[in-house]
């Protein structure tokens, strides 16, 4: 049996005044994934385990079958593995996004989104000035920094402050001062940068500085192959899902036009994961728009996003006739423009079939499934549709 797991990054919500009481994914135009849920069975699934912050790393691995409890690290390290950056025993590696911050206040945690163009040339610049910390550039927003002899910090999510002032959310811990100096360091070099002189003359906003946060050491997963006994490969724009596949030994399937933001080519991903289901037996395809269009607090993003997905998805059927499911990794609700750690919705198109109508927040909480646990996913998923 060949298997597709479709994940909308954030695509759970509330219910939106502006769209009549109803959620995103409620009021979307969404054909295909009511027809999964329709046709197929649905349920909950708490990706987000008590104790652990609501992430998409932590959520992702949760979902791949990996209870972030036992082999979560922190989310530098995952992206690290995705850069092909090798860390040594001492080390550890922090997701160092490029940041807009105005007058103390965090006013862009991915400075306008950024190209990865110009964040390469920030980055090396802040390299050369850092020493013995190191830079490495990502993608648009999204790099890494990594420091020697590290003794972990507490961190904070550069989207989950937004509009506050940042003094009470610096780092904190045995890696902190290398941490803020590093900071430091890149106001100074940003600020002269030629990147970003050109960003404010075209009216755009500058990259003040970097935020690192979630730092951790190398992770050791145990083999998805060996796991499930199925070939297993990740399409995704996001170093952070491209890392956890390198982690379990997953195939990373390169899409031309994915770009991890709203603008990401969705038939793309569709096309290249058909084709990966010639040789694999589970493709798990992620888009990150929706969550991008939450942390925005746009609502006509986010229905846009789910509605191009749920495109995407009938492209997909189109041409497969193995299993296919569709889920969000966490809620990220326009109301507050951060992820929350509530159930998610999810649909599975296979050999069974409940009472659900649409795929939604509220369906699928009447679902057969109940709630189950994030890493009890991909189990349920094989063990009931062999």
């Amino acid at each position: 049996m060949k298997y597709v797991l479709v994940l909308g990054d954030g695509m759970a919500d509330e219910p939106v005044g502006e769209l009549g009481g109803k959620t995103p994914l409620e009021a979307a135009h969404t054909p295909n994934m009511d027809h999964i849920a329709r046709e197929g069975c649905c349920g909950m699934v708490r990706t987000i385990p008590d104790g652990c912050e609501a992430g998409s790393d932590i959520a992702n691995l949760s979902i791949l079958g990996y209870d972030p409890r036992r082999f979560y690290t922190g989310r530098g390290p995952l992206e690290a593995a995705s850069m092909g950056i090798q860390l040594g025993d001492t080390e550890m590696a922090y997701r160092c996004n490029l940041s807009t911050i105005i007058d103390g206040v965090m006013a862009d945690f991915s400075s306008g989104h950024i190209s990865s163009a110009e964040g390469e040339a920030l980055m090396a610049s802040l390299d050369e000035n850092i020493s013995p910390a190191r830079a490495y550039p990502g993608i648009s927003y999204r790099n890494l920094l990594v420091i020697p002899g590290a003794g972990g910090a507490v961190t904070v999510p550069p989207h989950d402050i937004v509009g506050q002032d940042i003094a009470p959310y610096l780092p904190a811990g045995a890696d902190a001062p290398l941490l803020i100096q590093c900071m430091e360091i890149s106001r100074d070099v940003f600020a002269r940068h030629p990147v970003n002189r050109d960003r404010i003359s075209r009216g755009l906003a500058p990259a003040t500085q970097i935020w690192p946060w979630s730092g951790g050491k190398s992770p050791a997963l145990p083999l998805f192959s060996e796991k499930f006994g199925k070939r297993g490969g990740i399409i995704s724009a996001v170093d952070l899902l491209k890392g956890i596949g390198r982690c379990a030994g997953m195939e990373i399937i390169e899409v031309p036009g994915a770009t991890g933001y709203l603008d990401t080519d969705y038939q793309a991903k569709a096309r290249y994961a058909l084709q990966a289901l010639q040789h694999l037996d589970f493709v798990y395809i992620h888009v990150e728009a929706p969550d991008e269009a939450g942390h925005l607090g746009s609502v006509r993003e986010k229905v846009n996003s789910i509605e191009r997905l749920d495109e995407m998805i009938g492209t997909i059927m189109d041409d497969f006739s193995g299993v296919i499911c569709v889920l969000p990794d966490h809620p990220t609700p326009i109301a507050v423009r951060t992820h929350t750690r509530d159930p998610v919705p999810f649909a599975i198109l296979g050999n069974k079939k409940d009472t659900c109508r649409s795929f939604s927040e509220r369906e699928a909480a009447i679902g057969t499934y109940g709630v189950i646990n994030g890493f009890e996913f991909l189990p349920l998923l094989f063990r009931d549709h062999p």
